[in-house]
């Protein structure tokens, strides 16, 4: 979970914390960091469901998949990419 980090590399980052924020108010911050959590897999979970339901209404409107869609067309080549050829390159 914590990589490559050791027992005691995870005690120091706690008691750095600890001095740095005093223990009245590490239960704030360890809530907020809930909140903020819970608040970002919410929205995540209101995204996937927004693009399910677009790729439901597609297939039930007969939307053909973007696979099955012709290819687009090249453009033609310009006039004055016929007039200016590619420059020679030296031999090294």
């Amino acid at each position: 979970m914590f990589g490559n980090l050791g027992f005691t590399e995870i005690m120091m980052i706690l008691l750095v914390i600890l001095l740095l924020f005093g223990a009245k108010r590490i239960p704030e911050i360890a809530g907020s960091f809930g909140k903020g959590i819970r608040e970002f897999k919410k929205n995540m979970n209101d995204v996937t469901r927004d693009i399910q339901d677009e790729v439901r209404q597609d297939r039930v409107a007969g939307a053909a998949p973007r696979d099955q869609l012709p290819p687009a067309e090249r453009p033609a080549p310009r006039a004055e990419d016929e007039t200016h050829p590619e420059p020679k390159r030296l031999l090294s």
